[in-house]
């Protein structure tokens, strides 16, 4: 008799620790799995890097200094084809735009040495540094500014304003300003690339005009 009472004892044990296995086992199962799928989920995405070309700098953060052409003549331009420009009331290589100036016609800057691409001159491209410590670029001693006005590449409607009591004026590979009337070229050409026409009036034309006065 208690020899059967031992014998279903520990058949019962047997099963409940049988059981007991069984769910351990797959609770280490569920546990490993879960660890799987949430180590996939956490790999870092790698970071969106910004794009150079929409500051015409390079990967180093150095500007680059390229021509663009239209029926005005060569020019200078950033290497996104953006124009810049000189203004006529800078003397030597020093900056007299600063504070609104300075808001409507940012100065190019550089973060690495600038280079020279296209009917640009490498001898030319130099730099000051401003009061805010940041690098301007010059060409042939010349700062150069942004103007805010451009809508982007291919577009200088600055050229030929008066804004801040002196003309602003494309820059020539030569060094000098271009005076011609230009409103918009062809980004990223060079010299001899097709040249995109003119479609509006000189830099007279009231909108100039207008946004040069308002600047005072």
């Amino acid at each position: 008799m208690q020899k059967s009472k031992f014998s279903r004892l520990s058949k019962r044990t047997k099963m409940v620790a049988g059981v007991g296995g069984a769910l351990g086992a797959a609770v280490v199962v569920a546990a490993c799995s879960s660890a799987a799928s949430s180590g996939t989920a956490a790999a870092p995405a790698s970071p969106a890097g910004s794009s150079s070309s929409s500051s015409g700098s390079s990967a180093s953060g150095a500007t680059v200094i390229e021509t663009a052409t239209s029926s005005g003549g060569t020019f200078l331009t950033n290497g996104s084809g953006r124009a810049v420009y000189l203004w006529a009331k800078d003397t030597g290589d020093m900056s007299n735009c600063t504070g609104a100036c300075a808001g409507a016609w940012p100065p190019v800057t550089t973060t690495g040495t600038a280079t020279a691409s296209g009917a640009a001159k490498a001898s030319d491209i130099g730099t000051i540094t401003r009061s805010d410590g940041t690098k301007q670029v010059t060409y042939d001693g010349h700062p150069l500014y942004y103007f805010s006005g451009d809508s982007g590449p291919g577009t200088a409607t600055g050229q030929g304003n008066d804004g801040f009591g002196a003309k602003w004026w494309l820059v020539a590979p030569t060094g000098s300003d271009v005076t011609a009337a230009v409103t918009s070229f062809t980004a990223g050409g060079s010299a001899g690339a097709p040249a995109a026409p003119a479609p509006s009036a000189p830099a007279s034309s009231p909108a100039s005009s207008s946004a040069g006065g308002s600047w005072s």
